[in-house]
């Protein structure tokens, strides 16, 4: 038991009681908290970094497997500039996908 926690009936009311009137053991595991959640935190963000690229490079992937097939039949391959309409499209989806991922998120 902390002190403290018999008057305000919590484990965390009796951290803080600890803290403020010199309790080591409080001390320590209070900042032991702040620490784990500031980790949490940082893991929780590269997580979501992660995640995000994953998705915005799964249209490109799904193309370029697609037309990478040796089938016949691709779409703009009888025309001269249906690469760059392709990679034109794709960098341009990719373009507002990171907007929408990134641009609307402010930290």
């Amino acid at each position: 038991m902390h002190i403290g926690e018999h008057i305000y009936g919590s484990d965390q009311h009796g951290l803080i009681w600890g803290y403020r009137f010199g309790t080591s053991e409080a001390r320590v595991e209070l900042l032991q908290q702040e620490l784990a959640a500031q980790v949490n935190e940082q893991t929780n963000r590269t997580l979501f970094v992660l995640t995000a690229v994953t998705v915005l490079a799964l249209p490109i992937n799904m193309v370029a497997g697609l037309f990478g097939m040796n089938v016949g039949g691709i779409p703009f391959a009888g025309r001269a500039h249906g690469f760059f309409f392709i990679a034109g499209t794709l960098i341009a989806l990719t373009g507002v996908l990171i907007y929408v991922v990134f641009g609307k998120r402010r930290d």
